[in-house]
């Protein structure tokens, strides 16, 4: 039976591969991509995006989206993906437009005419939270939102205390996370050491020969570089593709469980920060008074650990 996605992202280098994984999963039909801006400006994520999904061979439609967060000030990550998100590969521009509709609305209709489709999230909520806020009856028609986001009880990638897309746009996580959506929360911490790509993996992949594999190492070279200055760890941390592997198939998310989690806004030091309650204790009478916020909090279900073997296979046979 066919499954219909939807993929909300800010395309740069492991965005890519994930929409490949996607794009070229058989039984799965991706909707519609819509674009926000994060790793890259609205307008370099969406070139990067148009020509990824021509390398894949798909007339995917593609919307441009937020071109900021809702509050803040936009913030970029070319340190990581390189000024062209891409791995600075100098890419030849896509030969086809976005759509001329915005990307709320498309997504929304999308929900109309795919009840019940898979929404999988690569960047900062802005778009999602805007649809929620034209529409709150979304939730019901969306059975899965898998979001690649947050740091639960561990280390933030752009802060101490906060992964880069709750980061980017932290009122627009609370306004989803708040929505009771079915959020599977695939937080960046389940791309680091073992799940890195190695060097034995890059190998691997560069043997494969296809056109889809040189170009899923090529556009993550400069993210090599930064992933060994950020964690000290050799190869290729690829967020995204470990969300979408989950999305994909959830078998793949080995150790889960359902928690309540709050999106900390009101002072920098925690800006960002995924404040799950992993005791599931915030609801106690002991902690009413002080906890009150994260004990109205809907659950959402949090992957603690991934099968990584399984998940590499299914990176290898999306780019074979």
């Amino acid at each position: 039976m066919t499954r219909t996605f939807w993929i909300d992202t800010d395309t740069a280098s492991d965005d890519a591969v994930a929409l490949v994984m996607a794009l070229r999963t058989p039984g799965v039909d991706v909707a519609g991509i819509s674009m926000v801006s994060g790793n890259m400006p609205l307008e370099q994520g969406t070139r990067n995006a148009l020509y990824t999904a021509e390398l894949c061979g798909s007339d995917v439609p593609i919307y441009r989206g937020g071109s900021r967060p809702l509050l803040r000030k936009p913030a970029h990550a070319q340190w990581f993906h390189g000024e062209d998100g891409m791995g600075n590969q100098n890419y030849p521009a896509p030969k086809r437009a976005a759509e001329s509709t915005h990307a709320v609305d498309a997504f929304l209709q999308a929900t109309h005419d795919h009840p019940g489709l898979t929404l999988v999230t690569l960047g900062p909520l802005t778009n999602i939270a805007r649809a929620l806020e034209r529409d709150g009856g979304l939730v019901q028609r969306v059975s899965r939102c898998v979001v690649m986001g947050g740091n639960p009880c561990c280390e933030g990638n752009v802060t101490p205390a906060a992964e880069y897309n709750i980061w980017c746009d932290p009122e627009a996580a609370k306004i989803v996370f708040g929505s009771g959506m079915k959020i599977e929360m695939v937080g960046w911490q389940l791309s680091v050491g073992e799940a890195n790509l190695s060097e034995a993996d890059i190998s691997h992949v560069r043997g494969l020969d296809t056109a889809l594999a040189h170009f899923a190492i090529d556009c993550n070279a400069h993210v090599m570089v930064a992933n060994k200055t950020q964690t000290g760890d050799v190869g290729i941390s690829l967020p995204d593709p470990t969300a979408m592997a989950v999305a994909l198939d959830p078998g793949i998310a080995v150790k889960v469980s359902d928690h309540r989690v709050q999106i900390a806004c009101a002072d920098e030091l925690t800006r960002g920060m995924t404040v799950v309650d992993r005791l599931n204790v915030a609801g106690d009478d002991r902690n009413a008074d002080t906890w009150r916020v994260v004990g109205d909090a809907p659950l959402c279900r949090v992957v603690w650990a991934l099968d990584i073997p399984k998940w590499k296979r299914l990176l290898y046979d999306a780019l074979g």
